[in-house]
């Protein structure tokens, strides 16, 4: 188990595969690796992380270094967002985009002292790293770590409960988007006050031979809070209700960052960027559709790919993401919209089968998280 990936039947696995075994996970192939979709229930799971604290096991993420004289102006140029707005010791929600203001991927970005640490999407890995190498230039090294890493999620309003048990660092100096070395119980480790939730919570970024040591640390800690093991369907799902973007789902190199409501990660006056001429053409003209938040009046499944429509029911967009909400108990959707219909408060239907179930716009999120967070 402390391989950092063992491979199996053409999937790799965690070094923590066998602790999900054991512990009972239905395991399903997931951006090349057998992963746990879910331990008991999905919907268990995703109340356990909204009330207590659960933990994920995340190292199919994939991570890359950047160094060099010239990485800032390389990430600058390669990323939408103003990396020189970071400080050591800060972590950006950015995204790469392509020449026509669409995503090749979000990511995290961490300015560390002498480095700056990528954190891409699973299913993009090798996608990413070459997009990235086409576009260096200068005194920059790009290096693939995602092999060298696992990565541990602790989220929900006790997570800092939990982590102070196996950390005397003082967590409440990292706020949230932050990041810091410390030891876990002597064990040297990168760890973040992010997450995927909307809770509080950390991400811990481990070596390969330290994963056991980690997980039995973690697990023996969180048995006081009653920590939950939490799989890819409750990740979903928690952060679907807080309207946070799943590439390939509701970001992809269809839709550019302006359609995706994600404008604000988009800082056109830091210079020139990827993507950028396209962007300040689009806010010329105007958006024809934007990614908006919708709950629905009866039950149903707002499944990806379900047609959306207006009053009179001519089709006006599209689901990209859709669940019934364990903490709100409706359905809810995000989906592309024309743009005469996303205001709050428009009256937009979701075509299932034979019948139309109306629904409403909303402002995002969609439920209010239980964690005060450290800003």
């Amino acid at each position: 188990m402390a391989e950092a990936t063992k491979e199996k039947a053409g999937l790799l696995q965690t070094p923590f595969y066998e602790f999900h075994v054991k512990a009972g996970a239905k395991m399903v192939p997931f951006a090349g690796f057998d992963m746990p979709i879910q331990y008991t229930s999905m919907t268990a799971e995703h109340l356990a992380v909204r009330n207590k604290v659960g933990l994920f096991d995340l190292s199919h993420m994939g991570e890359f270094k950047v160094t060099g004289a010239d990485s800032l102006a390389f990430l600058q140029k390669v990323t939408c967002n103003d990396v020189t707005a970071l400080s050591v010791g800060q972590i950006q929600y950015t995204a790469m985009l392509d020449e026509h203001g669409c995503f090749v991927d979000d990511l995290l970005l961490y300015r560390m002292d002498d480095s700056w640490f990528l954190v891409v999407n699973a299913s993009n890995i090798e996608k990413d790293f070459i997009w990235l190498e086409s576009h260096l230039s200068g005194d920059v090294t790009l290096v693939n770590q995602s092999a060298d890493y696992s990565l541990l999620a602790i989220q929900g309003p006790e997570a800092e409960q939990v982590m102070s048990q196996i950390t005397d660092y003082d967590l409440d100096s990292i706020k949230y988007y932050n990041h810091s070395e410390m030891n876990l119980n002597g064990v040297p480790t990168l760890v973040s006050r992010t997450g995927y939730t909307g809770e509080d919570g950390f991400e811990i970024y481990l070596k390969a031979e330290q994963a056991t040591a980690v997980w039995e640390l973690v697990i023996a800690a969180g048995a006081k809070h009653e920590m939950a093991l939490i799989g890819l369907g409750a990740r979903d799902s928690l952060r679907m209700e807080m309207k946070m973007a799943l590439y390939g789902n509701d970001i992809d190199s269809e839709h550019n960052a302006l359609e995706a409501s994600l404008g604000w990660i988009v800082k056109f006056d830091k210079g020139d960027f990827i993507g950028k001429e396209a962007l300040l053409k689009q806010k010329e003209v105007g958006l024809t559709r934007r990614l908006v938040c919708l709950v629905f009046e009866e039950r149903c499944i707002p499944r990806h790919g379900y047609s959306l429509v207006d009053e009179s029911g001519a089709e006006i967009g599209v689901v990209t993401s859709g669940m019934h909400s364990p903490v709100s108990g409706k359905p809810l959707a995000l989906g592309y919209v024309s743009k005469r219909l996303t205001k709050i408060g428009s009256q937009v239907g979701i075509r299932v089968r034979d019948r139309i179930i109306k629904g409403e716009v909303v402002k995002p999120p969609f439920i209010v998280p239980q964690s005060k967070r450290k800003n």
